[in-house]
This record gives C-alpha cells, structure tokens and sequence, in this order.
C-alpha cells in the first residue's frame, strides 16, 4: 500500500491519538503522586477499609464488595469480546461497509485498504482493553485470597506492626486491581474515539483531544472528588506520607 499526499491526515491523526492516550496515561501518574485525584483518594479510602477490616470478625461484607468489584470487571471483559466480535464480522464485510459510510455527510471517502486499517485499530483497542479486565478480575481474586487470610481479632501471635503491614499491602493489591480497570475503562473512551476516524481524520483529532479533557476533568476536578475530598484531615499531608 502506497501512502501519499491524501494518507497524511491519517497518520497524523494516529499519532495524535497514541499521543494524547499514552501522554495523558503518564501525565495522570504523575499528577496522581501529590495531587488529589480520584485515584490518590480511593486508596486512601481502602487502607481505612482494609483496617477496619481487621476489628471485626465477620469479613463476609468485605468479601461481597470484592466479588461485586470482580463481577464489575468480568461484565466489561465479557462485553469486549462482544465488541471484537463485531469488530471482526464488520471486517469480513468492509465493502459494504465503506459504501454505507460513503453515504452519510461530512464523511471522507477513503479506500477498503484504510478502512480495514481502522477498523484492526479499533480491535487492538478492545483487545488491550479486555487484557486489562482479565488482569483486574485475576487480581480481585488475590484481593479475596488477602481478605480470607486476614487476621483475627485477638489473635495473639500476630503482632500490631504486621496488621498495618497486611492492611498496607491488601490495599495496595486492590488499587492495582482497580488501576487495571481504570484502564480499560479508558480504552472505551478512546475507542470510542476512534469511530470518529470513520468520518474524517481532523474529526478525530478534535474527539481525541475532546477525551483528554473529558478524562482529566473526571480524574481531577469531579464533583464526587471534591464530596470525598470532604475531610477534616489533612489530606495533602496523607498523601505526601503515603508517598513517602
């Protein structure tokens, strides 16, 4: 396939897209370390979870929360396969595919070459996206296994320094697990993103970047951050400890 003048915006517009979701995946990182973010606060959240888990005998809610979480990321994971099902019949069927598309406004007419192209592109976008679910539920599985092995009330031989260790690291077990469904959340997004490319590639662009802005406001200035946010602690302190 030969790529001249009229290909550019496509690759361009590619580009752009790898740019804004990998930038943006980097930017939230980092942000995330000293800013209060949905993330940053969520954890704060599980370790208070996970120790108060340890004051009462009864784990079975704590259990229930964990298998609601999992049955979350499994709906997703199921739903992608759906998705890359569809996908691939759209595919086998690129011709008239592109005839219908060819019909509606504003849609810049392309070759099945370039549509097969995108539509591989909005595959590899679902499958990235139900590789991440299927590793959030496997470790929502280990978060159970944590709950289950948890200690006892009054249990003598395990000393306070392992319970906030446990506590520790059973919170951190569950905010990888929901990081891994955070990303594949974002995957949608920018899938979604990517049936835009179908009209045009500057119409893509533009919801790319419209994504981006979506995301960060979501991740760091939603009205239920600043409910959780809420707190007569000092929470940049916590965070900056929990840094530390």
């Amino acid at each position: 396939m030969q790529i001249n003048a009229p290909y550019l915006p496509h690759l361009l517009a590619v580009l752009w897209f790898l740019l804004c979701w990998g930038g943006y995946t980097q930017y939230a990182l980092w942000r995330g370390r000293d800013t209060p973010c949905l993330a940053s606060v969520l954890h704060l959240y599980r370790e208070d979870w996970m120790r108060r888990l340890l004051l009462r005998d009864n784990r079975i809610a704590d259990a229930n929360v964990i298998g609601n979480l999992e049955r979350n990321a499994s709906f997703f994971a199921s739903s992608t396969l759906i998705i890359l099902a569809g996908i691939l019949t759209v595919l086998g069927a690129s011709d008239r595919a592109v005839s219908l598309l060819e019909d509606l406004p504003l849609v810049q007419p392309v070759s099945r070459e370039w549509s097969e192209i995108k539509l591989l592109c909005l595959a590899m976008v679902f499958v990235y996206a139900f590789f991440t679910f299927s590793w959030c539920m496997r470790q929502y599985n280990f978060a159970a296994i944590l709950v289950g092995s948890a200690p006892m009330v009054g249990e003598r031989d395990v000393t306070e320094q392992e319970r906030k260790a446990f506590a520790t690291r059973a919170a951190q077990v569950v905010s990888m697990a929901a990081n891994q469904f955070n990303l594949g959340l974002r995957a949608y997004y920018f899938g979604m993103a990517i049936l835009a490319w179908f009209i045009n590639p500057w119409f893509f662009m533009l919801v790319t970047a419209g994504v981006v802005l979506v995301l960060y406001h979501r991740e760091f200035h939603s009205d239920v951050l600043d409910v959780m946010l809420y707190t007569q602690a000092p929470l940049p302190e916590s965070l900056k400890e929990r840094s530390e």
